[in-house]
């Protein structure tokens, strides 16, 4: 058993793409803790998060897979209503009219989403090629900068879709 904490931390591209490679290689099990994205997708098929209140939970795949399931899950969550709010009268009378530019933004954005995430599975496959590695580290390079790129914009969209859903009521 390993137990590795930020072990991507001051590490050049060459032995970064080592110890990816001898992880992957590994047979035992590895306790990682790393704010490295990228590196987490690479080498981990579980992931374990504190979820608040003392509670832990287990995921299935990397750091991108727990946070497709992490966003899934929250919207569920919000489309759940408690106990209490059964017995108000419905929202949904009382919610504001979206405008023409946001009905066809929030129709959009599931679309544009999706395309986001299927292009971070292309760059996932091509990047989990060992021989990339050595062959095209600029490629590399581009590749994780544009998945990062990608991150951010999946995080503003789904930020928007929220803020277009949750419009306050009149």
């Amino acid at each position: 058993m390993l137990v590795l904490d930020e072990p991507t931390n001051d590490l050049d591209i060459d032995t970064l793409e080592l110890l990816e490679e001898l992880l992957q290689e590994y047979d035992g099990t590895v306790f990682l803790v790393s704010h490295d994205r990228a590196f987490l997708d690479n080498v981990v098929t579980q992931v374990i998060v504190a979820e608040g209140n003392g509670f832990w939970r287990e995921y299935a795949g990397g750091y991108s897979d727990w946070e497709r399931v992490r966003a899934i899950a929250s919207k569920s969550a919000k489309a759940e209503s408690p106990p209490q709010a059964k017995e108000a009268p419905p929202v949904a009378s009382k919610r504001k009219k979206l405008s023409y530019k946001e009905q066809r933004e929030l129709e959009e954005l599931p679309g544009m989403i999706s395309s986001l995430e299927n292009e971070q599975k292309t760059i996932t496959a091509k990047l989990s090629d060992q021989n990339l590695y050595r062959q095209n580290p600029d490629e590399v390079k581009r590749l994780n900068e544009r998945f990062a790129e990608i991150d951010g914009e999946l995080l503003e969209k789904l930020e928007r879709w929220e803020a277009i859903e949750a419009k306050p009521n009149t």
